[in-house]
């Protein structure tokens, strides 16, 4: 007996061991596994509870605003509509529509939260008279109407990613309703995982003898695109599965739903992935996703399931029958009634066209604004923060330059071998604010930006700079001034010899300082820079805005000068804003993802020049315009419309320049070969061609003709420079700076009938 006891006893004692030793041996199994349940338990909160993803800032517009009194053509405010994505429709029934009585048109708004207030949705009527704003009516009797802008471009992080959040609650209930339905309709009782959508996947599976089915929820759903990668294998179910348990534990079912409908992948724009409900509604539907209508709602439901595959621009039947089948579904759960159910399904897919979707459509532009952003904001934070950027870019302006570009580009380029470029930029004077831009004479190529990039020497557009420098000297210099176009030879000290001639090869003795400009003499220019002084126009040049190192060496008084056309806009715009400089800009104000505002980039200005030497160089170059070298764009210009400019060409013709201003708009033009090789394009016949044609499709309004109270106008003999009345032979009437008018008469020949040149403008 003691015998057996010891043998029970050894026996319990090997069985207890056996036991601690497969204790120890699960516990050491259990601990790794605890360990990476731990990791990923740390990860799922992490990124839930930080910021989970990165917004990329959106770039706005500037926003119509009709007001009594605007001049403004019908078909450019449905244009701007349509654009905006507003539905034309007999009556209003909801936000983003309009409707058209003859001259009324009556707009029901969106709403709209800008960088000075929220404009809420109303209704607004707006009566026309021709091509003007008679009468507007509208919420609380507002006296203007301001439309939200568009949307031009957004700043995207590197992985191409971009999305609108949206709240749970400001999303249609339908939407969520309509998800649950379709994707997964235990959604509100299981806990991450459901064992009975895994097991119908796999005999769904299992009868089609292939993966025809998936049973992940919403939550694995979520789970897999936010922390996993796609790839199909044991280990990243496993993962997905104790993630999707893990997250169901921390977190409510609200919030993994709101995290779904902003996460799920739902198309791309070229290299731009679309991601969540609120931008697939401005994409596929250019709307807000609160004012979609069921079979809209319905078409982004069935894109879940595969949105390449369902793509309703390429496969539009493929699309239509999803969307049926989701609205379907919708019906049996009593989602929406029999009614709306058979209305939705006969609707069309309501699709944006494809140039209300396009984004991107502005490289140029968005270069420039990103660069200037990049002056008080990391780059990290453009791809990130969700910032809203509004700029002051005119969607009609850029429209109707690009038109022109491309169009008289393609003319120009008429030659085998041809590859003359581009860059054009319009602004609005006074406020300095860039109204459009193109750095390719096709505007969606987004490479090389020449409109701030391609600094190429300016030629006779530094001509104005020279002759302003001089009549900052009233004493010395008026614009009846004789000036000597004899040849000039100059030693350089390299020991060189500098000698310009004209654009003709001719000489045209002394003549009027306000004609040696208005033809764009050189040799006179370059005597009158000799006698100023190299250093003094440089002193000019920066008044104006120059901010590059120009070296004093002669040949920069005839444009030796290299600058972008952005850098020529700077200097033009001076002179175009009576002297008052003002940096040029392409930002309005930026605000957060909450709409807080972050930064104003307020009218900075200040006064470089007087009144009286602005309006001088306002006479002559207009003078340019009417008789000199720019006049052949009043073959397209009304007459009655005054516009002031300078041509410019460079050595061989290299560079065709053209800057000009109306009293409301400056444009810079550059037109030559990226290798620098001649064009056989002058100023004229190149550059100006394209300005001339964006101008008189503007709605601009000529340089003001009043001068300032110390200007006087006197008639002056074109020959001399002497005093002479208006019924004098080649009288012409010249503003001076009062005092400074020659006080000696010229010889009168009376002429038969009185001067009706374009200098009468004056009087």
């Amino acid at each position: 007996m003691p015998h057996k006891k010891r043998r029970r006893s050894a026996k319990r004692k090997k069985n207890l061991l056996s036991f601690t030793r497969l204790l120890q041996l699960v516990l050491l199994l259990l601990l790794p596994f605890a360990v990476w349940v731990g990791y990923l338990d740390y990860t799922v909160r992490a990124r839930f509870d930080g910021k989970k993803w990165s917004i990329p800032a959106r770039v706005f517009a500037q926003p119509l605003e009709l007001y009594e009194g605007l001049t403004l053509q019908p078909a450019v405010l449905e244009t701007e509509l349509k654009a905006l994505g507003y539905q034309q429709v007999k009556r209003l029934k909801q936000a983003g529509q309009f409707s058209r009585q003859g001259n009324r048109y009556r707009i029901y708004t969106k709403g709209f939260t800008f960088w000075d207030k929220t404009e809420q949705p109303g209704t607004y009527q707006v009566h026309f008279s021709g091509n003007r704003v008679s009468r507007l009516e509208g919420a609380g009797d507002a006296w203007v109407l301001r439309l939200e802008p568009r949307e031009i471009g957004s700043i995207y992080p590197g992985h191409g990613e971009d999305r609108i959040l949206v709240t749970l609650n400001s999303i249609p209930p339908l939407l969520g309703e309509a998800l649950i339905a379709v994707e997964d309709k235990n959604f509100a009782r299981h806990h991450g995982i459901s064992g009975k959508s895994i097991a119908r996947a796999i005999l769904a599976n299992i009868k089609a003898g292939a993966i025809v089915q998936g049973g992940s929820t919403i939550t694995q759903q979520l789970v897999k695109n936010f922390f996993l990668t796609h790839e199909r294998s044991v280990w990243r179910k496993a993962q997905e599965a104790i993630m999707s348990v893990l997250l169901e534990l921390r977190y409510n079912k609200a919030h993994i739903l709101e995290a779904y409908v902003n996460e799920v992948y739902l198309g791309q724009s070229g290299p731009r992935s679309i991601h969540g409900f609120g931008l697939a509604a401005q994409h596929y539907f250019n709307q807000p996703l609160a004012s979609l209508q069921p079979h809209q709602l319905a078409l982004l439901v069935g894109l879940v399931k595969g949105a390449s595959y369902y793509n309703p621009w390429r496969h539009p039947e493929r699309a239509r029958t999803r969307r049926n089948l989701v609205l379907q579904i919708m019906a049996d759960q009593q989602l929406i009634d029999p009614a709306t159910h058979r209305i939705s399904s006969r609707q069309p897919l309501d699709l944006a066209t494809f140039s209300q979707r396009q984004q991107g459509d502005y490289p140029a532009y968005l270069d420039l604004v990103k660069r200037q952003l990049l002056r008080d904001y990391r780059e990290q934070d453009l791809h990130s923060q969700g910032l809203r950027i509004f700029t002051p870019m005119s969607p009609p302006v850029q429209h109707q330059m690009e038109a022109v570009v491309v169009a008289r580009m393609q003319r120009l380029n008429h030659r085998p071998g041809d590859n003359l470029q581009a860059a054009a930029l319009i602004t609005a004077v006074g406020s300095g604010e860039i109204l459009a831009l193109t750095g390719d004479r096709q505007p969606r190529y987004s490479g090389f930006n020449r409109a701030l990039d391609a600094r190429r020497q300016v030629g006779s557009l530094v001509k104005p700079f020279v002759y302003l420098t001089a009549l900052m000297q009233p004493e010395r210099y008026q614009l009846s001034s004789r000036v000597d176009d004899a040849p000039v030879s100059l030693t350089l000290e390299n020991g060189d010899l500098w000698r310009p001639e004209n654009f003709s090869g001719e000489s045209h003795g002394e003549l009027l300082l306000y004609q040696a400009l208005a033809f764009s003499y050189n040799q006179a220019t370059a005597r009158l820079g000799l006698d100023l002084g190299i250093e003094k126009v440089i002193a000019t040049l920066r008044q104006a805005g120059l901010e590059r190192n120009g070296e004093a060496f002669p040949a920069l008084i005839l444009g030796a000068l290299d600058l972008s056309p952005l850098e020529v806009s700077h200097l033009y715009h001076t002179l175009a804003a009576d002297g008052v400089y003002t940096p040029l800009r392409a930002i309005r104000a930026v605000l957060d993802a909450r709409n807080q505002p972050l930064q104003r980039y307020a009218l900075a200005s200040e006064p470089r020049f007087t009144p009286e030497q602005s309006h001088l160089v306002h006479f002559v170059l207009q003078a340019v315009m009417r008789t000199g070298t720019g006049r052949n764009a009043y073959n397209d210009l009304p007459a009655e419309l005054a516009v002031a400019g300078k041509t410019g060409t460079t050595n061989k013709q290299r560079d065709s320049w053209f800057a000009g201003y109306s009293g409301d708009h400056l444009g810079v033009v550059w037109v030559g070969n990226d290798d620098n090789t001649p064009t056989r394009l002058t100023g004229s016949s190149g550059a100006l061609t394209i300005w001339t044609h964006i101008f008189s499709r503007l709605n601009t309004r000529g340089i003001a003709q009043k001068p300032p109270e110390n200007i006087a106008y006197y008639w002056i003999d074109s020959q001399s420079g002497l005093r002479s009345v208006d019924s004098c032979e080649g009288a012409l009437l010249i503003p001076f700076v009062t005092g400074s008018q020659p006080q000696q008469a010229a010889d009168c020949q009376t002429r038969k009938q009185s001067s009706k040149g374009w200098f009468k403008l004056f009087r």
